[in-house]
């Protein structure tokens, strides 16, 4: 068990605080027991930051279960966890940046919080014909590629596009296909695409198995898997949310018209 040092020098503090107000985490709860307790105006959730020394290693302790299973880290055990947050330790302060970018951005689009801003947004929203429906229907899709902007850090995952012009907000079950707002607003049920790839996912043309490897229909034809450069492209990240919604998603897969089933194989 790693010990931390208590009570923390101004170095370290002074460290700290920087990284918390950084990445978006400016509400200062103040310090006990090694851990200096944070928390954002924005994203759900709090966080604790410590560290063995100056030389590290750095510590965050995270409190919102859902962000953690997304982080993806192994936990560290510490002395003195804070209450119920799971704790990570970092080598350096770069790497306790980073990861506090992560789990801000993941605060703000998890689990619920775009759900929450859009019913907050159209709770006296007029739904009676079909003109109101469009304009509630935009606000939600506005609010939903605005979250998934922060999830996948604007950036395309298959290409590394970062261009906001370029990307696409491309719900994996459509919107007037899913049971509830809350799938409509799910981050899981939604990829940030290229144009060209989302296009081709929205078409059918593409999608994804379960390890996030490219399931290519055999109507795609073989011009355009060479644009979209599919035998090179690395997985996706996918979480079990993520899978769920896919499934559906295979489905719609289009099939080659001279066959009679369809012959979806995952690309190397």
């Amino acid at each position: 068990m790693i010990s931390l040092q208590a009570p923390l020098s101004f170095v370290i503090r002074t460290e700290l605080q920087k990284a918390a107000f950084d990445n978006g985490f400016r509400i200062d709860l103040g310090a006990n027991s090694g851990w200096l307790h944070y928390r954002s105006t924005t994203a759900q959730g709090d966080i604790w930051l410590s560290a063995a020394s100056k030389e590290g290693p750095w510590f965050v302790a995270v409190g919102l279960a859902s962000v953690v299973t997304e982080l993806g880290l192994s936990p560290e055990t510490v002395a003195s966890p804070p209450g119920e947050a799971t704790v990570f330790s970092f080598r350096t302060l770069n790497e306790l940046h980073d990861v506090l970018d992560r789990t801000y951005r993941l605060a703000l689009s998890l689990p619920d919080a775009p759900l929450k801003e859009f019913l907050a947004k159209t709770e006296s929203a007029l739904r009676t014909t079909e003109a109101e429906r469009l304009v509630v229907q935009r606000v939600g899709q506005d609010i939903f590629r605005q979250a998934l902007m922060k999830y996948w850090n604007g950036r395309c995952p298959l290409t590394g596009i970062t261009d906001p012009a370029l990307l696409r907000a491309s719900h994996i079950v459509p919107w007037s296909e899913c049971e509830s707002d809350a799938q409509r607003l799910d981050v899981h049920n939604g990829l940030l695409l290229s144009a060209l790839w989302d296009a081709a996912f929205d078409a059918g043309l593409v999608s994804f198995d379960d390890d996030g490897r490219v399931l290519r229909s055999p109507a795609l034809s073989p011009a355009a898997a060479a644009r979209l450069e599919i035998e090179s492209t690395n997985p996706l990240r996918l979480t079990d949310g993520h899978r769920a919604n896919l499934v559906q998603h295979r489905a719609r897969l289009v099939p080659d018209p001279g066959l009679q089933t369809p012959m979806n194989t995952p690309c190397p």
